[in-house]
């Protein structure tokens, strides 16, 4: 049986019910598995306009309702949306949404009545006005499965990076970045690799200075403090792991093939390269958790939301990447 994959609607004032209609009008995804979107029916069908689509939205109560048929979009519908909500603007409802959609997604994956997640994009600051401080997706996901070792990975062709710390400032990440932390999401990344069957992945680990500190003529001695130790411990239980590098090189090299897989210390060192090849081909895969979750890697782009301009193809990429990762039934 095709896995069935939850495609939460996201922030609904964006491009998240566009690219979902535009990504369910395409046979490929329906060969890959059975998608069923968590979200709102209103909402869902104002988007086939905007995409200029014309499949049927048909709203139901209960997973067991879907009948996972191109041309018709099976919409798990929680109606908390208003049919006029504004377009391209940030919302408490729209947060508070995203975040129900997301909680009612968990809730089927606990229940194994799905098999994994693909979630579109939400906003944070209307996330926040809503009363839900969390910083993005993960954390979310980490919260509502109890989870406490996990990771961010993106990958696109050719790279896949892993990260340390994600959405907190830089001086702030320096201080979480620990060699407890730096060595579970090294295990982390070895235990992904494999379970996708690489079965002797090379991982590199980046600095956090420039030239990875140069030997102490750059920063504090932070490589030596805080990511040596993981590293070294990460070599001796026989994980192929190297570094501190410097991160400038060391994404070129990852790229030309000499590794699988680059762990980053924080946000932007390892999320500009990936959008360098292509934000249309990026895909943000949560590690650590009990639940299968892709996601698109871009955000809900208010600018053009309602514009039909939206592409599809970094969902679809999410969906597959979903339906591969997913247990089987």
């Amino acid at each position: 049986m095709k896995p069935i994959i939850a495609i939460t609607m996201g922030d609904a004032a964006g491009v998240g019910p566009e690219i979902i209609v535009k990504a369910l009008g395409h046979q490929a995804v329906y060969d890959q598995c059975r998608p069923l979107v968590v979200g709102d029916g209103q909402i869902m069908k104002r988007a086939l306009a905007f995409a200029q689509s014309d499949l049927t939205i048909r709203s139901i109560s209960e997973v067991g309702e879907a009948a996972f048929e191109k041309g018709t979009v099976d919409v798990l519908d929680l109606a908390l949306l208003q049919e006029d909500l504004p377009v391209g603007a940030v919302s408490e409802e729209a947060g508070n949404a995203a975040f129900l959609f997301l909680k009612k997604a968990i809730e089927l994956a606990n229940e194994a009545k799905i098999d994994a997640i693909c979630t579109a994009p939400l906003n944070k600051e209307a996330l926040h006005l809503a009363g839900h401080n969390y910083p993005g997706h993960t954390e979310i996901l980490a919260a509502l499965t109890d989870t406490e070792e996990y990771a961010m990975m993106l990958t696109a062709p050719k790279l896949r990076v892993i990260h340390v710390t994600t959405h907190v400032g830089l001086v702030k990440a320096v201080e979480l970045i620990t060699p407890e932390r730096v060595y579970n999401v090294i295990q982390l990344a070895d235990q992904t690799l494999k379970k996708a069957g690489i079965r002797s992945p090379k991982i590199a680990v980046c600095g956090i200075n420039p030239h990875a500190g140069e030997n102490g003529l750059f920063g504090d001695g932070e490589e030596a403090a805080k990511i040596e130790p993981a590293v070294q411990k990460a070599q001796e239980e026989g994980i192929q792991v190297f570094g501190p590098m410097p991160a400038d090189t060391l994404f070129y090299r990852a790229v030309r093939g000499d590794f699988d897989l680059v762990v980053a210390m924080y946000h932007d060192q390892g999320h500009a390269p990936i959008k360098v090849l292509g934000l249309e081909a990026g895909v943000n895969i949560t590690v650590g958790l009990p639940i299968i979750r892709t996601s698109v890697d871009h955000g809900t782009a208010f600018d053009i939301a309602g514009t039909g301009k939206a592409d599809e193809q970094s969902l679809m990429e999410a969906i597959r990447q979903g339906a591969e990762l997913a247990p089987k039934r």
